[in-house]
Parts: C-alpha cells; structure tokens; sequence
C-alpha cells in the first residue's frame, strides 16, 4: 500500500511523519485490496487534526480523524478508527458467506 502525507499549515516532527507510515501500513493486513493512504495533518485554532482516507479497490474509501492537543495522540485516534472500520468490514463479509461444504451434512 503506498501512504502519502500531506502538512496542512504546520510542520509535523520526522518522528511523527515516520510513525504515521509505519501504523498506517500496517492497515494493509486487515484488506488486501487496500491501494493506498493518504494521511493529512492540519493545525487550527491550537487543535492538532489527522484525518487518514484509505483507498481500497471496488469498495468505499474508509475514513478515520482524530482530533486533539498532540498530533501523536490525533494520529493513534485516527487509526484506531480506520482499523475498527476494516476489520468490522473484514467480520461483515466473512459473516455472510456460505458455510463450509460437508458442514451440516452429516447425519446425527
């Protein structure tokens, strides 16, 4: 998955950069079909914003922001919300689907 981070008036530390593509690339085992991320810091009013959209191929983007004093703590909000979003979509169409051939067939 190929993560791009934007600064939107502010600069963000490189330890904050580098975590940030770290934990959002570590999304990617929760959808394969993940394509690509985009994380966008922003700086208003003294509050720090990170908002990550998640790219994946034939399906909605997933959206998550977190909002807060310290873009640390914005950025670990933000992700936790995306990585819910997925994996409660993972369980969804995992829910769904046929059970295993030969399962309940069997006599009792």
């Amino acid at each position: 998955m190929r993560v791009t981070t934007t600064e939107r008036h502010c600069e963000v530390p490189r330890p904050v950069l580098d975590r940030a593509e770290s934990q959002v690339a570590g999304l990617a085992k929760f959808e394969q079909r993940a394509s690509r991320a985009e994380v966008v810091f922003s700086d208003e009013n003294r509050s720090r914003k990170v908002e990550i959209v998640v790219s994946v191929d034939g399906a909605p983007e997933v959206v998550g922001r977190g909002e807060s004093d310290d873009f640390r703590k914005s950025l670990d909000q933000a992700v936790d919300r995306v990585r819910r979003q997925l994996r409660d979509r993972r369980e969804r169409s995992r829910d769904h689907k046929a059970p295993p051939l030969g399962e309940g067939l069997a006599p009792e």
